[in-house]
């Protein structure tokens, strides 16, 4: 077999390679059909015109994080296994959030220019210790977690913020666990945001965070630039609120003229999180290692398309895969936090390897919350580096419908199947009460006392801001006797803003709001 590898990769990872196949190196796409395996960093370009002309090719392996450039949904119609490297930056990431911490509190950058250029002010730079101090972490991944066990050796107190990793996780860790991001405000010197980049989390640090935080915190910023907000942040400086900001993103990539580049307690780098010679090496290594097994039969445990659902089971399972993604997500966004999933295949459904359909519910329960894009291959693994326990029982009967899917986080849970000649999903049951919805993109789920009326201001209040309703439904157990535990479900053309839920479940008669997308 020949492997082409596009682009450097560092030594390691071709020696390996050249121990199983014959490698050539070098921009030789013109010659794609000549190659079995694929190795890329982020230049080459892999679209569909050049996977119509790489007839042999079995394996992509990207030697880092992202897999913008190549087109997976081409790759995967062709038979391609694309796999990447997601853990090979994420010491380099750490250590370089520790080093911009130690600057931060040392003012080490600012010191080296004054000297260099002539001045010997030693009493202008005099920092802070870490130690006894509290770093609070937004986002407790792989990273998060990396940072938290360095700084710990500073004698940090830590306290992270991320309610999609297990309570046992944080005590392995010996982390303070905070229920919300307000908690973390409230008590940290140091704040550091290692979150993924998503709707939810753009702005995260806006003007209401700041002004939750401790007067002369200071702020890091080594995941996505995004995730600040930069008027608020340096309005933030302005004030005083802010001490000092270390920022290795930024919104828009190249940048060289920014206006917090010209504050002195601001320091800045070029997007240096993943670039170290060892990342660099190490992002080559793991991606020579994917190919190889993808080309000899091996387990490639990164990969980031995967077959489809086994011939056989996919009359049955198929329908069930958006379904159990919808409900994990739905389960999720209900619950608000996640440490347990319990998942109930209940029917026919049951006979089957019900594996494809557990993975479904975790990539609905952990995506767009992960470091990673969660994928069918490394979902279990990241539910497990988080202390996520995954729990799934079979009964081969179910009641009153032909299959159901249970799914249970942390207590909430949710149940639905599929229905009619197109199988379309239906949400059955969720918040203790039950009903019988389709399922669309976008929901909100309201709690409320039963009494007339309330359908209609939830109407009136979505119609006045825009929000158009494609159907709603209502569920109460009058067995309860609890006017307050009736439940609404709203399904809309497009999503509902947070602002308006809050409106509604804070007025009369409401109890609580929530809304969730299952698409982005």
């Amino acid at each position: 077999m020949r492997v082409l590898v596009a682009e450097k990769i560092g030594a390691s990872g071709v020696g390996l390679l050249r121990e199983h196949f014959d490698v050539d190196e070098g921009d030789h796409l013109d010659r794609i059909g000549e190659y079995d395996g694929l190795i890329i960093r982020s230049a080459t370009q892999v679209t569909a015109d050049v996977l119509e002309r790489a007839t042999n090719l079995k394996a992509i392996g990207r030697a880092g994080v992202g897999v913008d450039n190549v087109d997976v949904p081409a790759a995967t119609k062709r038979g391609i296994v694309v796999a990447n490297a997601p853990q090979s930056n994420v010491v380099t990431a750490a250590e370089h959030t520790l080093a911009l911490l130690l600057a931060l509190a040392r003012n080490i950058p600012q010191a080296h220019a004054s000297l260099t250029a002539g001045r010997w002010e030693r009493s202008k730079f005099s920092g802070v210790e870490l130690m006894d101090k509290t770093l609070g972490i937004l986002g407790f991944g792989r990273i998060g977690q990396l940072v938290a066990h360095r700084a710990q050796a500073f004698g940090m107190r830590v306290i992270a913020f991320d309610p999609y990793v297990g309570a046992e996780r944080y005590k392995d860790l010996g982390v303070e666990r905070a229920e919300t991001s307000d908690e973390v405000y409230a008590v940290a010197d140091f704040i550091t945001v290692h979150l993924p980049k998503t709707p939810e989390t753009e702005n995260w640090l806006d003007d209401a965070a700041f002004a939750k935080m401790k007067d002369g915190v200071r702020v890091l910023n080594v995941a996505r630039g995004p995730l600040v907000d930069d008027a608020a942040l340096q309005a933030a400086l302005d004030s005083g609120k802010v001490a000092g900001a270390a920022l290795d993103v930024f919104r828009s990539e190249p940048i060289t003229e920014h206006p917090l580049f010209s504050y002195p307690n601001v320091i800045v780098t070029p997007h240096l999180g993943a670039s170290t010679a060892e990342a660099t090496d190490r992002a080559g290594y793991q991606a020579a290692e994917q190919v190889i097994a993808a080309l000899t039969g091996g387990s490639v445990t990164t990969a980031v398309n995967v077959p489809a659902v086994a011939a056989e089971d996919l009359e049955v399972l198929g329908p069930f895969l958006p379904l159990c993604q919808d409900l994990g997500r739905i389960a999720v966004g209900l619950a608000g936090r996640l440490d347990r999933i319990e998942v109930e295949f209940l029917g026919r459904i049951a006979d089957r390897d019900t594996r494809p359909l557990s993975i479904a519910v975790l990539l609905g329960a952990l995506g767009g919350h992960t470091e990673d894009e969660v994928n069918a291959v490394n979902a279990p693994a990241l539910a497990e580096e988080r202390g996520i326990e995954v729990i799934e029982s079979k009964r081969t009967s179910a009641r009153d419908f032909t299959d159901l899917v249970r799914v249970t986080v942390d207590g909430t849970r949710v149940v639905g199947t599929v229905l009619g000649r197109r199988d379309r999903p239906h949400l059955l049951e969720a918040m203790g009460q039950r009903f019988n919805l389709e399922l669309q993109d976008h929901l909100a789920f309201f709690r409320y006392r039963d009494q007339p009326g309330m359908i209609g201001r939830v109407g009136t209040c979505f119609g006045e801001n825009g929000v158009n309703i494609i159907s709603a439904a209502v569920g109460l157990d009058p067995e309860t006797k609890d006017s307050l535990a009736a439940v609404m479900v709203v399904t809309t053309d497009g999503p509902v803003p947070p602002d308006i839920v809050d409106e509604i479940a804070r007025s009369d008669g409401f109890v609580s709001g929530t809304a969730v997308s299952l698409r982005n």
